[in-house]
């Protein structure tokens, strides 16, 4: 005889389902940042080459220290530390959680050693493993949606795991390489002409519908009104931006905003981050080492202000975040992500769908000319947590779709990420907007 499965049933099964699969999320990203390690020796792992990079080995414990302080305090009361100093060592911004340790100086902290913070991570997961598989219903409820934050958190760590290691790589005169493998970058059909996607003018809902994980900068849903604009087809290329640089790009103060422009003079910026000329050829520094830039590949490693510059140097500008997300919004989330192992942006592919923009997604973070800020309704979340995304909503500039350092599992449509207009060293790249349709 057939059995009836009530609603209470239902929900019994989707919240079961739903603690396991944050469970194996956990697993599965924890191990991750492992892979992301192993191709370091243990002295790469200590270095710091500006205030903005931290070692990897600071990554590692930090994350860790986050499943501990946000996690592990709450839902285990006999929970010990190894070291009840990591708190001060590893945590990051978050001032109502403690005393920090100064960020520049975090390359200075040869203790813990390698090992042991491998060993604390092992401390860490244990108790973490041991708590979910245990959980109760109440204390599941009150601390799945900070465990799942947390792995979001790991996962951001993940992609600076990538990027800090190269400019740390790329600090050392011999251009030591993290993989011996060459990414795929070459085009196998060659340059493709710049084309424009047009989108008319109308009332639109952009930011997290709730429908998922989203951090609290995503919300509130709400509507904008955009007028009609068109984007770029594709991603600006290497080859596109040498014409910027040949044509004085760095030379012609007027293209520039007046504080890129003093950046630019103060730095003596010439070319992206990375890039030198040997033998009047173009070389960039990449994860597998230095090479010849593929002309076809996506630019990157330029701030906003080059990105600005560019677009005012083409006669364009740059999206706005909205735009971009109403463009996004029918097109799946493909691309090419760190789950690839390429470590570096690739030329479009050939049989990338021509109804819309490519390269949306995967490969280079896209500048916006939207400053970071608060949506209209937005309340910055109770608690230490709330210090996760509120507070930075300022002197900084929204960058969407991803990159090739970032996790597929981790990007979404309404994902806002946020650095300051002179920031070079992530993976960072140009797509042009203008007006009409």
């Amino acid at each position: 005889m057939a059995t009836q499965t009530t609603n209470s049933d239902k929900k019994n099964i989707e919240n079961e389902h739903s603690h396991k699969s944050i469970i194996e999320f956990y697993k599965t990203v924890r191990e991750f940042s492992h892979t992301l390690a192993k191709p370091l020796e243990i002295e790469d792992y200590v270095v710091q080459s500006m205030p903005d990079v931290s070692p990897t080995k600071w990554h590692l414990a930090h994350t860790s220290w986050f499943f501990e302080t946000f996690v592990l305090s709450k839902a285990l009361p006999s929970y010990k530390s190894p070291n009840p100093q990591y708190a001060y060592l590893f945590n990051s911004y978050y001032v109502q959680a403690g005393e920090r340790h100064l960020r520049p100086k975090r390359g200075l902290i040869s203790r813990p050693t390698v090992e042991e913070t491998y060993s604390y991570r092992n401390h860490v997961d244990e108790s973490m493993l041991h708590f979910m598989e245990n959980a109760g219903d109440k204390e599941w409820a009150e601390l799945a949606s900070v465990i799942e934050i947390g792995i979001h958190h790991e996962q951001q760590h993940q992609e600076l795991i990538v990027t800090d290691i190269k400019h740390v790589l790329s600090e050392n005169p011999l251009y030591p390489k993290y993989l011996s493998k060459k990414t795929n970058g070459k085009a196998s059909d060659g340059h493709r002409e710049l084309k424009w996607v047009g989108y008319n003018e109308g009332i639109f809902n952009i930011g997290n519908h709730g429908n998922g994980f989203g951090y609290d900068n995503e919300y509130p849903n709400h509507k904008v009104y955009l007028n009609p604009y068109k984007l770029g087809s594709r991603l600006i290329t290497n080859a596109e931006y040498i014409e910027f640089i040949q044509d004085g790009g760095y030379k012609t103060p007027e293209i520039w905003l007046s504080e890129g422009w003093a950046t630019v003079e103060t730095n003596k910026w010439e070319a992206p981050l990375y890039w030198q000329k040997q033998n009047d050829e173009w070389m960039q520094f990449t994860l597998t080492g230095l090479r010849e830039i593929e002309p076809d590949e996506p630019v990157t490693h330029v701030s906003y202000f080059e990105a600005d510059a560019y677009a005012r140097w083409a006669g364009y500008r740059l999206p706005t975040e909205a735009e971009w997300e109403v463009a996004a919004s029918n097109i799946p989330i493909e691309g090419n992500f760190v789950d690839n192992l390429n470590f570096h942006p690739i030329s479009m592919n050939k049989t990338a769908n021509s109804n819309h923009p490519k390269q949306m997604f995967g490969d280079v973070w896209e500048w916006t000319q939207s400053s970071y800020s608060s949506y209209p309704g937005y309340k910055t979340p109770p608690g230490a947590l709330g210090e996760y995304n509120g507070k930075f909503m300022c002197n900084q500039m929204v960058l969407r779709g991803g990159s090739c350092a970032t996790s597929k599992s981790h990007i979404r449509k309404t994902y806002r990420n946020f650095f300051p207009t002179d920031a070079r060293w992530q993976f960072m790249g140009i797509r042009l907007a203008k007006d009409g349709n």
